[in-house]
């Protein structure tokens, strides 16, 4: 009888492979990712860290995050790596010795930045470019950024306006005598390979793209003259480090966005010049021009496998190895090896968040890897220079902290509230060894990040693998339990967690009490079953019992498609608060057919999400029809019409249900019932400070970490 499988095979993804002179354990590749962790443009032990961990975790090869040959010149940051002088050496060596030691190898990449090379205008010299920019950017996304948010991305520019440079002959020269000297110190340091920047608006990637480059001259004009540039660097690169070092080349297999881009029938071509010029492997992205605006197209998508049919074009026109990058799950990875779309993938933010992917996958243990959930918090850092930071794994960045050390007198920890930061609470409190019990008052995990799911579907793998957690670690769980001080007390607590979230009320208007008007909680109850529906119309009412006795209501992929062909509720729809919750679930109605008004009290909507998340969110709600009014003051709800102010004009908008996504605060009624029976008590999440799914688990992960 055959032995059924519990795991996925990834037997594809796990093989070994080859990339010009260089033998990879595994097809997984870490992609650059932007740290800002050095000093004045070397690299220093934080850095080694944190690509040691990756490394250490199973990752075939270590990409670092963007290098600037011209050191400062061309440069974005102070914290990128330098390669301009030799005085970077020692700094490459000692990354290129962590990651060795580790198990992995090591590829920089290098690049000019060009037209974002902030710190050229930092600097005050002007930026070089093929052509100078003509194309009026649109700023409209930073309409919702805060006063602080625009003040930091200044700052990094100190303030000063863009100049620019169209490259001139002996610029070209020198250009290429940079790549070349680059490569030559990473060489010199132990790299095993370099990667050259060919995309996302940077030098070598404007020459290529049309619609940066109007050049007249050789350097212009047709695909083969835009690629000139490319593929004398690549020449240059391969006669300085011979067949020392693997020479990868990275290119937008799209650009979005702007008419004159690149397409992908042109990065085709490119790719195949670029074999020609000598390359051993092709990084296939995807690039939006405009970041304020498609950010999330490119490049760093929200779609999983954005750039699958790229990489697959790419494959089929070259006879060197493929990278396919862009939300790649280790399934897709494993489809795309097996099906001859590409060779290697690479995985960038599902890196941050777990590092030791490739190590659980090959011991089986796919469930146990921690999923990136799609946020955008960790990017959103480097539009101010900032070190980033996951919203779903604390340690990064402080990769020594991910070690939990163990106690030598475990205690009995009880954990009230099984949303994330309750079971993170458990988690780690069962890591270093309590023994752990988890309370909670619903009939299943996830706390209002289960219903967040419904609109935010890359939450819902963030609360399996911590259910699946839980599980393994042996935490007894306890559903249906509404915790009281009493029924904690006879658990015998040495110590006891609250992470019971946050309350959610109502506008003190007229009318906030009537039945077609909800809050999140009430929506939650209403759709599982459990906790206070409160009053309600008597369609959802009847949805709410058909979907608990169908189950419905256990699949919130089901719920997705069930509500897209029935939702038993009006036409017009009014959320009240235009935060992160009010926003997604704006558009999530508007796509079922209803016509959605936000209404929010501040200028910005779509608070505290990060940055690109926000400007994608607010453009797609305005694609399916949402009509937002900022800086709106609810003043009465009646039976079909929430009333409102802004500034002196009234108006209304029409309502036959009313969603309250504001008023939310926190607040954890049983600290001081506890406390005052002499227990310790420590209280996480949502119900110490409203901060979300990153909050919860970060107060959770600190606090578990230190009982």
């Amino acid at each position: 009888m055959p032995v059924r499988r519990t795991e996925p095979d990834f037997t594809h993804l796990l093989s070994a492979g080859r990339i010009g002179p260089v033998e990879l354990a595994n097809r997984v590749i870490l992609p650059a990712m932007d740290m800002n962790l050095c000093d004045d443009g070397a690299i220093v032990a934080h850095d080694v860290e944190h690509f040691a961990a990756r490394a250490a975790g199973g990752t075939a090869m270590i990409i670092t995050g963007a290098s600037a040959v011209a050191y400062p010149q061309g440069a974005t940051s102070r914290k990128e790596p330098g390669l301009s002088e030799d005085r970077f050496i020692p700094g490459l060596k000692m990354l290129a010795d962590g990651v060795h030691a580790a198990g992995s190898l090591l590829c920089v990449q290098m690049t000019h930045h060009s037209r974002i090379a902030r710190i050229d205008t930092l600097d005050g010299r002007p930026m070089l470019v093929a052509s100078t920019p003509q194309e009026p950017r649109d700023m409209s996304a930073l309409r919702d950024n805060t006063r602080e948010e625009l003040t930091m991305m200044a700052a990094v520019a100190g303030g000063n306006q863009p100049t620019y440079k169209e490259a001139t002959e002996e610029d070209i020269v020198w250009v290429i005598d940079q790549f070349a000297q680059a490569a030559r110190r990473v060489m010199e340091a132990g790299g095993d390979a370099v990667e050259i920047h060919v995309a996302h608006g940077y030098l070598l990637g404007g020459f290529l793209s049309r619609a940066d480059n109007r050049r007249t001259d050789e350097w212009g004009g047709s695909l083969q003259n835009r690629a000139k540039l490319a593929c004398k660097v690549i020449e240059a690169v391969v006669d300085m480090v011979g067949e020392r070092l693997a020479v990868l080349v990275r290119v937008a297999g799209k650009e979005f966005g702007e008419e004159g881009s690149l397409t992908t029938a042109e990065a085709v071509q490119a790719a195949q010049l670029f074999e020609q010029a000598g390359a051993h492997a092709i990084h296939v992205t995807g690039w939006a021009r405009n970041s304020f605006r498609d950010f999330t197209e490119g490049p760093l998508p929200d779609k999983v496998g954005a750039y699958r049919d790229f990489a697959r074009q790419v494959k089929a026109a070259v006879s060197i190895p493929v990278i396919a990058v862009g939300r790649v799950l280790p399934e897709v990875g494993e489809e795309m090896i097996a099906a001859g779309e590409t060779d290697f993938v690479a995985m960038g933010r599902q890196l941050l968040a777990d590092p030791d992917l490739v190590n659980k996958l090959r011991a089986g243990n796919r469930k146990s890897v921690r999923p990136c959930i799609n946020c955008y918090v960790c990017v959103e850092q480097n539009f101010w220079d900032g070190t980033p930071v996951c919203a779903v794994n604390p340690a990064l960045s402080n990769e020594s902290a991910s070690t939990f050390l163990s106690i030598p007198s475990p205690r009995h920890v009880v954990v009230v509230g099984g949303g994330p930061g309750g079971m993170e609470s458990a988690r780690v409190a069962r890591e270093r060894g309590h023994r752990v019990t988890l309370l909670d008052a619903g009939d299943r995990l996830g706390g209002s990040a289960w219903f967040s799911q419904l609109t935010t579907p890359a939450n819902g793998p963030l609360l399996d693998w911590q259910r699946h957690e839980l599980e393994r670690l042996g935490v007894v769980v306890q559903l249906n339990h509404k915790a009281t001080a009493s029924s904690i007390a006879e658990l015998k607590p040495s110590v006891v967690v609250l992470a019971t979230g946050a309350h959610r009320g109502v506008p003190a208007v007229p009318g906030a009490t009537l039945p077609h008007v909800h809050t999140g909680d009430t929506l939650r109850a209403l759709m599982t079953g459990n906790g206070d529906a409160g009053q309600t119309g008597p369609l959802l009412k009847a949805f709410g019992f058909l979907g608990r006795t169908s189950r419905i209501t256990r699949n919130p992929d089901l719920i997705r498609e069930v509500t897209k062909r029935f939702l038993p509720m009006g036409k017009n729809v009014t959320v009240i608060g235009g935060s992160l919750v009010g926003i997604e679930l704006a558009e999530f109605l508007a796509e079922r057919g209803r016509n959605v008004t936000v209404l929010e009290a501040g200028k910005h909507i779509g608070l505290p999400m990060a940055m690109p998340r926000r400007w994608t969110a607010v453009r797609r709600a305005g694609e399916h029809g949402v009509t937002i009014v900022r800086e709106a003051e609810v003043t009465e709800i009646t039976s079909d019409q929430v009333r409102y102010r802004v500034g002196d004009q009234t108006a209304s908008a029409p309502a036959d249900l009313v969603v309250v996504a504001s008023n939310v605060s926190a607040g954890a009624p049983l600290e001081a019932e506890l406390t005052a029976r002499g227990i310790e008590v420590h209280v996480v999440g949502d119900a110490g400070s409203v901060g979300y799914i990153q909050g919860a688990i970060h107060s959770a992960w600190a606090t578990a970490g230190k009982i």
